[in-house]
C-alpha cells in the first residue's frame, strides 16, 4: 500500500523573523510531513521553544551567530541524521536525515557574494565535494536534495537574464557545477514536470517591488535520484507565502 508524503523547502532569512510573519499559520495551514529550512540565522538555544506539529526537530547551526544554519522537522521517524563536510567552514549548511526509504539532504549552497568573493570556493570546493558526498549517498539508497543552491540555472530561471549575465547566482562556473549535479544522476523534479514554462521563481530582491513585478530567479531546488523520480507526483512554488524573500518550494511523493 502507497504512502503519501510532502515536503517542504523554504530559505526563512531567519527562523525567528519569520516566526513574527505567520509561519506557525502557514505550518499548521499546509501540514506537510516534512520541512527543510536553509539560513535560519540561530542556533538552537536562540529559538524560543517551537510547539509544532513535529516530533522531530533538528537543527544545524553556523559556529558565527546569526549566519547561514538549516533545520529539518519531521513527522515521519527517521533512522540516522549527519551534517556532511565536515572539512568545510563550520557554516551549518548540510543536514542530512536517512529514512528508510531514501537520505533526505537539506543544503543552503554559499552565495559567491559581491565581487564573486566566494565564487572560487563555491564552484572549486564546494559543489565538488557536495556532489561527491551525494553520490556517496545515492550509492546506498535513492536521495533527495533540497534547498537554496544559490544558482539560477538556465536563463528560463531567471526574469533578466542578459543584465545579470555576471552576477552571483549566474555566471557560467556556478551553472555549470548544477549541470554537473544533474550529469551525476539527479534530476530537477519541478523543471522535469514543467518544462518550458517561463516566470517560476522562487527568490525576488526586496528593492523595486521585483516580487509583486515578478522580476525573480528560480535558485530553490527539490533534487532526487533518477530512480525515484517517477515517485515525485507533484512540485509547487508557493509563490503566495510570504514572510521571506524566498518563498517555499514543496515535492508530494509516493512511496
Amino acid at each position: 500500500m502507497s504512502e503519501s508524503i510532502e515536503i517542504i523547502s523554504w530559505n526563512v532569512n531567519g527562523l525567528r523573523a519569520v516566526l513574527k510573519k505567520g509561519f506557525l499559520n502557514f505550518l499548521a495551514e499546509r501540514q506537510p510531513d516534512v520541512i527543510c529550512l536553509q539560513e535560519i540565522k540561530a542556533s538552537e538555544h536562540q529559538i524560543p521553544k517551537l510547539e509544532l506539529p513535529f516530533e522531530r526537530q533538528c537543527y544545524h547551526s553556523a559556529e558565527r551567530a546569526g549566519y547561514s544554519g538549516t533545520a529539518t522537522f519531521s513527522k515521519p521517524t527517521f533512522v540516522g541524521k549527519t551534517t556532511g563536510l565536515p572539512e568545510h567552514p563550520a557554516e551549518g549548511r548540510i543536514l542530512t536525515l536517512e529514512y528508510d526509504a531514501f537520505y533526505l539532504v537539506n543544503v543552503y549552497v554559499p552565495n559567491s557574494q559581491d565581487e564573486l568573493r566566494r565564487l572560487d570556493y563555491r564552484t572549486a570546493q564546494f559543489d565538488p565535494d557536495f556532489r561527491d558526498y551525494l553520490k556517496e549517498l545515492d550509492a546506498k539508497k535513492p536521495v533527495i536534495v533540497c534547498g537554496d543552491f544559490n544558482v539560477a540555472h538556465e536563463e528560463i530561471d531567471i526574469a533578466r537574464p542578459k543584465a545579470n549575465r555576471r552576477s552571483p547566482g549566474f555566471t557560467n562556473e556556478e551553472r555549470e557545477q548544477f549541470t554537473q549535479h544533474l550529469n551525476a544522476g539527479l534530476v530537477d523534479v519541478f523543471r522535469q514536470q514543467h518544462p518550458n514554462e517561463p516566470d517560476h521563481y522562487t527568490w525576488w530582491s526586496y528593492r523595486g517591488g521585483a516580487r509583486a513585478r515578478n522580476v525573480g530567479w528560480r535558485i530553490d531546488y527539490f533534487l532526487v535520484s533518477e530512480r525515484l523520480a517517477p515517485q515525485v507526483k507533484k512540485t509547487e512554488i508557493l509563490s503566495d507565502v510570504l514572510g521571506s524573500d524566498h518563498c517555499p518550494i514543496s515535492i508530494t511523493l509516493e512511496l
